[in-house]
């Protein structure tokens, strides 16, 4: 089928165009690209054919001078490229830019800043809550429905789909042991999250208010935020996740910009507690998604979380993390927190799925508490759109590898 043909219902269709950045087989050049069925249209090479004014920001090696270029060229370049693949004038001209995906190599999109991370699914923190606080009145803490909880975590382990995991060694401490040991994680985790791409940096000093996340937030990516939990476990009191986060999170290869996703946008939950003026968003346009998540390992779907569950917003989550003065920067990433639904089958990471290794997944190639060597996770998504179509997300995937 010609590459301009894409078939009806393409998740990936002129609705979407979603943005990454590849090489050509042979190559190690890189280049924006723009996903269009099962081909990625090279953007630079197509702008610069077309006279486009665009090609600045597109004929480029990583998507940041795009990100940095605010939503008023967001929403221009969007307007071209959609005419470029649908207008048959055009076609001529850029049909030699078109690559099949099977042909090219999908590289990280975007130069990753700062990296933040969440936890914003309230079905996720009272599943951790009871797991390890069983006899806790409330398995929330008392912070958690005042304030989006989140840390900095490491953004030069940021690695695109496809790339292997080095299962992490560390300290770990059981229980019942006397002294800590080291070596390899015996309880790697992951947490099926969306992150959240910023484009336009603020000053520092000046907090970004809720209504101004559109202007800074270009789009979003699955994200996979591999955890050693018995790592984890052993170093996070009292100063939080370290060394069992901060060995691998993988990012899908496009960032759907949220141009794309306006027919997704629903309201989150009803809020149960009354939030300070700089997290109220009752009179906000709603700030929620629905995003439909899959979570496969080895091939096998293990749960469906689903987005529009999570209690805190993207936007709350930015205007949270900017509110004492910290500044954003181009290329700056924020996860969403592990995304978990209400159902046991909806629960997005595997210390929820088995609680905690007591009830072991069945899959077909055997038993599963937590990753084993070898072990190929998967995430996929997608998103309502107009007229009933999807709006594909890609997937984000990791195989696990001995150290």
């Amino acid at each position: 089928m010609p590459p301009f043909e894409v078939p009806e219902g393409d998740p990936f269709g002129p609705h979407n165009l979603p943005y990454g950045v590849f090489s050509r087989a042979g190559s190690q050049e890189r280049t924006v690209g723009v996903r269009l069925g099962d081909h990625v249209l090279d953007a630079g090479a197509a702008a610069v054919a077309l006279g486009s004014p665009y090609a600045a920001l597109l004929a480029r090696p990583t998507l940041n001078p795009l990100l940095a270029a605010g939503r008023t060229a967001w929403s221009d370049v969007r307007r071209a490229l959609t005419a470029w693949v649908t207008v048959p004038s055009h076609q001529e001209t850029i049909a030699p830019f078109l690559h099949p995906l099977s042909s090219v190599t999908l590289r990280l999109p975007f130069e990753v800043a700062d990296y933040v991370d969440f936890y914003a699914s309230e079905n996720h923190a009272r599943n951790v809550g009871q797991i390890f606080r069983p006899d806790a009145e409330d398995s929330l803490t008392p912070n958690w429905k005042h304030l989006p909880i989140g840390y900095h975590g490491r953004s030069g382990t940021v690695v695109v789909s496809g790339t292997d995991v080095v299962r992490p060694s560390g300290q770990r401490k059981a229980p019942g042991d006397p002294a800590p040991v080291f070596g390899p994680s015996v309880r790697l985790d992951i947490e099926a999250e969306v992150g959240f791409v910023v484009g336009v940096p603020s000053r520092l000093g000046r907090p970004v208010a809720l209504e101004d996340f559109r202007e800074h937030v270009f789009g979003l990516c699955l994200l996979n935020d591999w955890s050693a939990r018995d790592i984890q476990a052993w170093e996070y009191v009292p100063l939080g996740p370290f060394l069992g986060k901060s060995f691998a999170t993988s990012v899908s290869a496009w960032i759907t910009p949220l141009d794309a996703l306006e027919e997704a946008r629903v309201a989150p939950p009803e809020r149960t507690h009354p939030l300070l003026p700089y997290l109220d968003d009752s009179e906000e346009e709603p700030g929620g998604y629905d995003l439909r998540i899959s979570v496969a390992i080895n091939g096998h779907v293990v749960s469906e979380p689903p987005f529009s569950t999570m209690y805190w917003t993207a936007a709350q989550q930015l205007a949270h993390m900017t509110v004492n003065g910290a500044s954003l920067r181009t290329g700056d990433l924020y996860g969403s927190g592990t995304v978990s639904g209400a159902e046991p089958a909806q629960r997005g990471s595997l210390l929820e799925l088995t609680w905690n290794g007591r009830e072991p997944l069945e899959l077909p190639d055997g038993k599963r508490t937590f990753l084993e060597d070898g072990d190929v996770v998967t995430l996929s998504a997608w998103a309502p759109g107009a007229n009933g179509v999807r709006v594909g997300l890609g997937e984000v995937t990791g195989r696990i590898v001995a150290d």
